[in-house]
């Protein structure tokens, strides 16, 4: 059973593992989207997002509904918000944590000279 669910997170994150992918899902976390919005926000062609869609829709991250001619996108899991504010947080852990890295080598520096 442990391997099933490691096995799974491993897919996940390699579904998550593109910065367009991420972008759609932070657009997502907003609110449903069709294609046509999604590449206006993103600023990217309507190919490119809608082959990461696809990676998403594949490993059930994102779920698509017909609406006439249309596809409407969402999170297939609200938890997908959660784990991005997640991701943010820990990205600013480590961006304080590289900012202390540096105050602490330029206080040093500052030391050193004569």
């Amino acid at each position: 059973m442990n391997l099933e669910i490691q096995q799974f997170k491993a897919e996940f994150f390699k579904a998550l593992a593109h910065p367009l992918r991420i972008r759609i899902l932070e657009l997502l976390a907003d609110g449903d989207k069709n294609v046509n919005e999604i590449q206006s926000l993103v600023g990217s062609e309507g190919s490119a997002v809608s082959q990461q869609l696809t990676v998403l829709r594949a490993k059930n991250i994102v779920t698509g509904t017909k609406d006439g001619n249309r596809v409407i996108y969402s999170l297939r899991d609200p938890m997908i918000v959660e784990l991005l504010q997640a991701a943010r947080q820990i990205f600013n852990n480590h961006l304080v944590d590289t900012i202390e890295m540096l105050d602490k080598f330029n206080d040093d520096d500052n030391t050193e000279q004569p």
